[in-house]
């Protein structure tokens, strides 16, 4: 194999972010088999020929069940909202095609055991497929993820998670697709909250088992797109409801019986992108924050007590997860990279034939976890245990 041609479902922000990857890991990484940015595909036909070309595809299409059908093509990339996941996935595994999907993997756990089960029927005639949990790449997360296995925190006892922003704190912020439900499947829960989970999961080496948490929609009204700016003043027929939740505050029991606390909301005001995760042990400590996404703090608890304190530690050394195929030492790695380390992933998981991961299986692990929060938040935040015929996450 010397060639993976791809076409990319959808072409909005993360369209942006993953054409990125696309176009640099093959420059960057020395990959098995190159990567060919075939085809994007949207319904506006002018918007996506001028996405085509300003990030690097070869043509443009406004039928995606016409490009899945094609013989040349081998990757199917998803970047569409929620509600069209498990239709152009199944379609594609089907059909013979690779697949990456952007997270969460479906709107409901239904939709996403339907996706995984494609997933594994495609897997027995060596095609893969994978969930875009990108942040797991990120080096300094990755390198977090190795420590805690070697035990440099020992037993953990307890972490916490959040991920917080702000860009809906103005009441005046339209009602985009991501704040209903028919669309995004959940709010803040699943858009963010799921990248927590994910991160908790893949640094511990732990499932969540049980939930116990709180979702709520703080502003429940919103102008409609095109409809003018402003709450006060406008007729009721300029706004539509917000049928996903802004904020979700959860608690969670992982495997080992340790907590672990949750936060995912939308009006953190000041907070931009700050998904982070502190875990502690008995040895010690680790805390990761992405607004500092080049470097770890470390507490050694097994160090001299004049020595003890968080320290710093930049995750950019050659020894450092993918930062060998980057910079020297020091020079910062950013938010698009992690889009380029999933595709380096991806693409030798293809060619080597090995399960590139988050397996569409891990996305239903995450999924079932958002259903549960739910479930717990409609049920007066009574423990409510995740669904656990999944096998181990990965």
């Amino acid at each position: 194999m010397t060639s993976l041609r791809v076409a990319m479902i959808g072409y909005g922000f993360m369209g942006a972010a993953h054409s990125q990857g696309w176009r640099t890991a093959p420059r960057v990484f020395d990959l098995p088999a190159d990567a060919e940015m075939a085809v994007i595909v949207g319904r506006d036909a002018a918007a996506v020929a001028k996405a085509a070309s300003k990030w690097g595809w070869a043509e443009s299409a406004t039928d995606w069940r016409e490009v899945i059908a094609r013989d040349d093509i081998d990757v199917v990339d998803i970047v569409t909202p929620g509600d069209s996941h498990a239709e152009i996935a199944i379609a594609a595994l089907d059909a013979g095609k690779h697949v990456l999907c952007e997270k969460p993997l479906a709107n409901t756990v239904a939709e996403a055991e339907a996706m995984a089960a494609a997933a594994d029927r495609a897997a027995a005639r060596g095609v893969k497929a994978m969930v875009g949990f990108t942040y797991r790449r990120v080096p300094a997360v990755t390198f977090l993820r190795q420590l805690i296995a070697e035990g440099v925190v020992g037993r953990i006892a307890h972490v916490r998670a959040s991920y917080r922003q702000d860009w809906l704190v103005d009441p005046d912020m339209p009602l985009a697709w991501r704040l209903q439900k028919e669309h995004a499947g959940s709010g803040a829960l699943g858009d963010i909250g799921a990248h927590a989970i994910d991160l908790v999961e893949f640094v511990t080496g732990m499932d969540v088992e049980q939930v116990s948490g709180v979702l709520d929609t703080i502003v429940k009204q919103r102008p409609l797109l095109g409809s003018g700016s402003g709450l006060s003043g406008k007729a009721a027929a300029g706004y539509g409801q917000v049928t996903v939740d802004d904020i979700a505050i959860f608690t969670g029991r992982l495997a080992s019986g340790a907590l672990a606390s949750f936060e995912a909301t939308r009006f953190a005001t000041g907070r931009k992108n700050a998904l982070a995760i502190e875990i502690s042990g008995d040895k010690g400590a680790l805390a990761f924050d992405l607004e500092d996404l080049n470097s770890i703090q470390f507490y050694d608890r097994t160090a001299p007590a004049d020595q003890q304190g968080f320290r710093k530690i930049l995750v950019t050394e050659p020894v450092h997860p993918y930062v060998a195929a980057w910079w020297p030492a020091g020079h910062m790695l950013g938010y698009e990279h992690g889009f380029s380390h999933q595709v380096k992933d991806l693409v030798e998981g293809i060619v080597r034939n090995t399960d590139p991961h988050p397996t569409f299986a891990d996305g239903l692990r995450v999924q079932r976890v958002l259903d549960a929060v739910e479930r717990s938040s409609n049920n007066d935040s009574v423990w409510t245990r995740v669904a656990a015929d999944v096998p181990v996450h990965s």
